[in-house]
């Protein structure tokens, strides 16, 4: 008996999803990402407006004063949908397991400086609070923002924030120990130098344009923050002060706020572009979010580098100023 094998080709009646194909320009193949994220905001059939705020839908664009013609153009430049987010973020995970198994099982922490791992603590370890705002305001954007392809991207920048906290409670416990955390707290609430940048992130707290808290907090203030603390203070005086324990312990922030903020530029630039009014909103907001971050962020420099302190915050301010002259935003 013969038997006549033959391949046939089935040709698919459609590319994917109708919701995706109006996002994407026809019915073409679309990535992962792209079904992921393109047309899964709810538009219609809304039984009723949320009795918190009756003037506005569930979901509703009107929110913002800024104003796009869709909210799908803000696309990530990293392509990250949930599965590909928390496969990066495991393998990150990965490495700073390997990180603190390193600085243990080689007591780095017993052999650096007991000044150095004081000074670190202590402008370390309230950061945790500034953290944890910043969870809560990106949960905030991803709440009241528009569109998934923003608002996905912010809750997974949420969790980012979290895990920020999460290792710096880990450095404390590793470094010193529970008691260290209650002297944090007690910092973040009654140390002078500490309550500018309190009183910044408890005023985002209660803003209520979800484009404008993203500015606050991802562009403004993360902006100014992360290279002054983990670019110029861990990197250039704690580790070389013999603390590159600490360093390894925070390997994650830095790589993550590089990473990062390729998105929150893309976004900006993007709102910029789509006409004058956005982007003469956005330079207001960058302007008077950043000044307000760079004055909180003072005393925490003096905090930092009790000798050179305004040298730091100018080169920090106009690393700042030279990366939003590429967004196309005057401020």
């Amino acid at each position: 008996m013969t038997i006549e094998l033959k391949t046939v080709d089935i040709k698919p009646l459609r590319q994917t999803y109708a919701h995706v194909a109006r996002h994407i320009g026809g019915d073409k193949t679309a990535s992962r990402y792209q079904e992921g994220m393109m047309g899964a905001q709810p538009e219609t059939n809304f039984h009723y407006r949320p009795t918190w705020d009756p003037a506005h839908q569930i979901f509703d664009a009107s929110r913002s004063a800024i104003r796009m013609e869709s909210w799908y153009v803000l696309k990530d430049p990293r392509q990250y949908y949930y599965a590909s987010w928390a496969t990066a973020r495991a393998r990150q995970q990965d490495t700073m397991e390997s990180n603190f198994e390193f600085v243990e099982s080689r007591r780095m922490i017993d052999r650096m400086p007991a000044d150095v791992a004081k000074h670190a603590l202590d402008v370390l370890v309230p950061l945790r609070h500034a953290a944890w705002g910043a969870n809560m305001n990106n949960a905030q954007v991803c709440a009241l923002g528009y569109g998934t392809a923003f608002t996905a991207a912010a809750m997974f920048h949420a969790m980012d924030n979290l895990g920020v906290a999460q290792y710096l409670t880990r450095l404390a416990l590793a470094v010193a120990g529970p008691e260290v955390l209650d002297a944090g707290r007690h910092a973040w609430l009654e140390h002078p130098a500490w309550q500018p940048l309190r009183h910044y992130v408890e005023d985002t707290f209660v803003v209520v344009d979800p484009v404008e808290l993203f500015i606050a907090q991802n562009l403004a203030l993360d902006g100014l923050l992360y290279p002054l603390v983990y670019d110029r203070f861990v990197d250039e005086r704690i580790a070389l002060g013999g603390g590159s324990a600490i360093a390894m312990l925070t390997a994650f922030m830095p790589e993550w706020h590089n990473e990062s903020k390729r998105w929150v530029d893309a976004v900006v630039k993007t709102m910029a572009a789509e006409s004058e009014d956005n982007k003469a909103l956005l330079a207001h907001w960058t302007r008077d979010w950043a000044g307000r971050a760079f004055a909180a962020l003072q005393p925490v420099a003096e905090l930092a580098f009790p000798t050179h302190a305004p040298e730091v915050l100018d080169a920090v301010r106009e690393q700042f100023q030279t990366r939003i002259s590429k967004l196309d935003i005057a401020l």
